[in-house]
């Protein structure tokens, strides 16, 4: 919702958004650089204005 980081992710492998956002959230509990895979996602994946 923040930057479509998920919502594209979900796109491109075929699920909900929801559930891509879901599994990230109870990844943040593991240790691990998730926020800073999340930003640079942010970076690199096109914008889409649909």
């Amino acid at each position: 919702m923040i930057a479509g980081v998920c919502a594209g992710l979900a796109q491109r492998w075929g699920m909900k958004a929801g559930t891509v956002r879901l599994l990230f959230l109870l990844s943040c509990l593991l240790p691990g650089p998730q926020f800073v895979v999340y930003i640079v996602l942010w970076v690199i994946m096109p914008n889409r204005n649909y």
